[in-house]
């Protein structure tokens, strides 16, 4: 009795060591990263800063892609997928139709429409609550600005309108063939949607992400009085 308590408290006393210096070891690797890390953006800011904010943006991307399904689903069961939201009228497609920027046509992707007010409440939705999130996150850890937030917040929302009327304008050209090649074409039928949905998400973050990027540089500073106190 007495020579198993012992050889079983060896036993813990080994495994304790063990976890030990596996924690030993694991908070030295950690420590190493963050000091290679640390020195990187001593010598590389601007490359720093850039992968930083490389990283959120795919972040609040797969956020896009989460939350667009979502929107979606629930707008899709209300009468304003046959309410016609076509504004913005700015001469003709190739075949003589009015070219709207945005043009979302009454009735169900799947039955030939354009989505209707229904499809662009999800999309405008969810990229609104998206770039909501990114602007804090963009601020505080990307570019870590400490200028006035009212006066960022007023010029990001000036960004956010002009690049969102670029980037649908951009998607008539794009977004009916995509629909079209996965859903009719390659006869995908709904799984043709919902992956047209996330490849026209991907494409309007994509511009978004060049087009920020420069505006984040010039909308979040940081004040060197601030950062003296």
């Amino acid at each position: 009795m007495i020579a198993k308590i012992i050889i079983g408290y060896h036993k813990a006393k080994k495994e304790s060591t063990m976890r030990n210096e596996m924690g030993k070891a694991e908070r030295k690797s950690t420590a190493g990263l963050l000091g290679f890390w640390s020195r990187y953006k001593e010598k590389h800011p601007n490359v720093a800063q850039f992968l930083v904010f490389f990283v959120l943006s795919n972040g609040i991307t797969v956020l896009q892609l989460v939350l667009m399904p979502v929107f979606k689903g629930i707008f899709a069961q209300t009468s304003l997928v046959a309410t016609s939201f076509q504004v913005l009228q700015f001469g003709q497609n190739f075949d003589g139709s009015p070219y709207y920027v945005f043009d979302y046509a009454a009735g169900a992707l799947s039955t030939g429409g354009g989505g209707g007010l229904a499809y662009f409440l999800a999309v405008q939705l969810t990229i609104a609550i998206a770039q909501i999130i990114n602007f804090f996150a963009q601020r505080s850890i990307t570019f870590k600005s400490n200028s006035n937030i009212w006066k960022a917040a007023f010029w990001y929302v000036v960004a956010y309108i002009i690049i969102t009327i670029g980037a649908a304008a951009a998607q008539g050209f794009y977004k009916a063939p995509i629909y079209n090649l996965l859903m009719n074409t390659w006869g995908m039928g709904s799984f043709g949607e919902t992956a047209a949905d996330a490849i026209t998400m991907i494409i309007n973050s994509a511009i978004s992400f060049w087009v920020f990027f420069p505006i984040f540089k010039l909308i979040f500073k940081q004040e060197p009085e601030k950062q003296a106190k």
